[in-house]
């Protein structure tokens, strides 16, 4: 009788198909065990609601994410686990309630990008045109939360945020720490740029990069980085300065890559809500004081933290609209506003201070790309 033989080619195809017989078994499998884990967040969010406790827990996600991200062995990334299971998460908590959050618009913005960095796309995103209507959506109730930028690694505080924390009553819900790298995008090509549009701080962050090497192309102030790419799509001769993410929405070409000047450009956005966050084992809290104009009332204010151990990881001042002279201080330290140095801290930080706000505490975060 004959001998089979087996062509390299066939023996291929039969390991291929064999491979490709696993990954569908595995995928029947991850389905049925993702549906089982929404089924328990179903049931976790009616216990929610019968406690009164809020939907949306961002210590308890970062722990999830952190729990799992140690658990993998490769070889999918932390990025990647991360991002997997950000989306199960975000899809198994609209199960329990449909978050609403605003951020300043349109998509792709780097806000909006923090935005998906945190919540997932299992919320509905409500995009405004400025940083103070995402603070009056969040303190009218007409979003659950809010992204503001916080501050850059290269330009310091964003004065539009500083200004409405002054103005309405808000907390900090939790952070997002996102590395921003820019793209110089345009529908045409990068001799026929004569205009470059994008956010204040957005050109700020590149203008090195762009007085070097667009010395002839105009800068243009616009309220943001999509903005930016939707007239750089539309107007001939222009460019922005904004994400890949906006470039490839509106089917711009990348003219020039990771244009900030800063290679470690970081920019802190603050999640802004109404709600408490419970404590963590890493958590920080921000306060917001204004004191007497005088010698050494500053000195003696921020020796009170001295005094009660606490370390101190942003401190900002912002000029208020009274007095000449008389300024608002954030201070940002480690710890949650229930410990007690803190507590002990705010007390006494109180009977020095003419205007005092909790900003709120929340868990610090890594950067993120």
């Amino acid at each position: 009788m004959a001998k089979k033989t087996t062509t390299r080619g066939g023996s291929s195809r039969s390991s291929l198909g064999s491979l490709r017989t696993k990954i569908d078994r595995l995928d029947k499998e991850i389905v049925a065990n993702l549906n089982q884990r929404a089924k328990l967040a179903v049931e976790i969010g009616k216990l929610k609601s019968k406690n009164q406790e809020q939907v949306y827990a961002p210590d308890r996600e970062e722990e999830v994410l952190q729990r799992v991200v140690q658990t993998s062995r490769g070889p999918l990334g932390e990025a990647c686990i991360r991002s997997i299971f950000r989306e199960i998460i975000s899809g198994s908590r609209a199960l329990e309630k449909m978050l609403r959050v605003a951020y300043l618009g349109p998509e792709y913005s780097y806000s909006h990008l923090a935005s998906v960095q945190r919540f997932g796309q299992g919320v509905e995103m409500v995009q405004v045109n400025s940083i103070p209507s995402v603070f009056e959506e969040v303190n009218r109730g007409h979003a659950d939360y809010g992204m503001v930028p916080l501050e850059n690694s290269t330009d310091g505080r964003i004065a539009d945020t500083l200004d409405m924390f002054a103005r309405l009553r808000v907390r900090i819900c939790g952070e997002v720490q996102m590395r921003i790298h820019h793209f110089l995008l345009s529908g045409g090509e990068r001799s026929a740029v004569r205009e470059i549009y994008s956010r204040p701080q957005a050109l700020s962050q590149c203008r090195n990069w762009l007085a070097k090497h667009m010395p002839g192309a105009r800068t243009i102030e616009v309220t943001s980085t999509s903005t930016a790419a939707q007239l750089a799509r539309d107007k001939p001769g222009a460019a922005a300065v904004a994400s890949r993410q906006a470039g490839t929405h509106y089917g711009l070409n990348v003219l020039a890559e990771h244009i900030e000047d800063n290679p470690a450009n970081l920019t802190r956005f603050a999640v802004i809500g109404q709600d408490p966050v419970k404590r963590t084992s890493k958590d920080k809290t921000a306060v917001m004081f204004q004191i007497e104009h005088k010698p050494g009332s500053l000195a003696d204010a921020m020796g009170i933290f001295k005094r009660n151990r606490l370390n101190l990881t942003w401190i900002e001042s912002f000029p208020t609209s009274g007095p000449q002279g008389s300024y608002l201080f954030f201070v940002e330290m480690e710890g949650h506003e229930n410990d007690q140095r803190i507590k002990r801290a705010i007390a006494s930080l109180e009977r020095k201070a003419v205007r005092l706000e909790v900003l709120g505490s929340y868990a610090a975060s890594p950067p993120v790309e």
